[in-house]
């Protein structure tokens, strides 16, 4: 039997930059199973966690591969912008940069993805480049046009400079981070009118430019509410969160 190729990652963002609804999940345990098993279920795609989980490289390539694997587009939320290129070059389908507080360093971000128009530093050997089996230059294109560069909002100075943001050539879309904004502002919680409101303020600077937000939704009923709001993709809890739940709900019925 002739061997398969990778799944084509480039369908996430072009489905994401057309506005299509995709669901995925954080994932925070540093193994591949937990990334096939929900590849099969049918996640359109896996945020792999080095900000807030004990991921290094050599654990994001192992995820990448699962994720490759089981066919479910595999992006990193990286821990900075300076792991951006070897989460690329693992083969990420994307990165979600956390506190991109202005267009300064939202420019760095596209810079740091792109080749053309950015400083991507170059190595087609490793997954990203099929191991050295993509020419030069056809590799460059591919990778510039695959690779989805997400920026997430969750600092109130990026509140106030959305609209530049927004406007940066190369940032795909934006995450609205609003754990870190309920501190920043002070908010009860994540359900506050001002996050709300927030949510509210960022997908409108996003409408305008022609860019899609993502959000993390804890429910059917709130996913729907962000989804009034101009959110097209949605992060479903966690792989921890989702097996605490499952966990949880088979003890009680046991137990009663």
């Amino acid at each position: 039997m002739a061997a398969q190729p990778f799944p084509d990652s480039s369908s996430f963002r072009q489905r994401f930059m057309q506005g299509h609804r995709l669901l995925g999940t954080f994932v925070k345990t540093p193994a591949p199973q937990p990334i096939e098993i929900l590849g099969t279920v049918g996640f359109d795609f896996v945020v792999i966690d080095e900000e807030h989980a004990p991921f290094d490289r050599a654990q994001i390539d192992i995820a990448l591969l699962a994720a490759r694997a089981s066919g479910v587009a595999g992006l990193v939320r990286v821990s900075s912008p300076d792991t951006i290129l070897g989460a690329l070059d693992c083969g990420a389908a994307g990165v979600l940069v956390p506190h991109v507080s202005d267009a300064i360093k939202a420019r760095a971000v596209v810079e740091a993805c792109r080749y053309r128009k950015g400083r991507r530093g170059y190595s087609p050997s490793g997954r990203s480049g099929r191991y050295g089996g993509f020419a030069s230059w056809p590799y460059v294109d591919d990778a510039d046009e695959t690779v989805t560069a997400i920026a997430m909002i969750e600092d109130p100075s990026a509140l106030e400079a959305i609209e530049e943001i927004s406007a940066v050539e190369g940032i795909d879309g934006f995450f609205v981070g609003r754990g870190d904004l309920t501190i920043a502002l002070g908010a009860a919680d994540a359900r506050a009118p001002e996050i709300d409101a927030a949510v509210t303020r960022i997908a409108a600077a996003a409408q305008r430019a022609g860019k899609p937000v993502m959000v993390m939704a804890s429910a059917r009923a709130e996913g729907d509410a962000f989804s009034a709001m101009g959110a097209t993709a949605f992060i479903l809890s966690t792989d921890q969160g989702l097996l605490r739940k499952a966990a949880g709900h088979i003890l009680r019925d046991f137990r009663d």
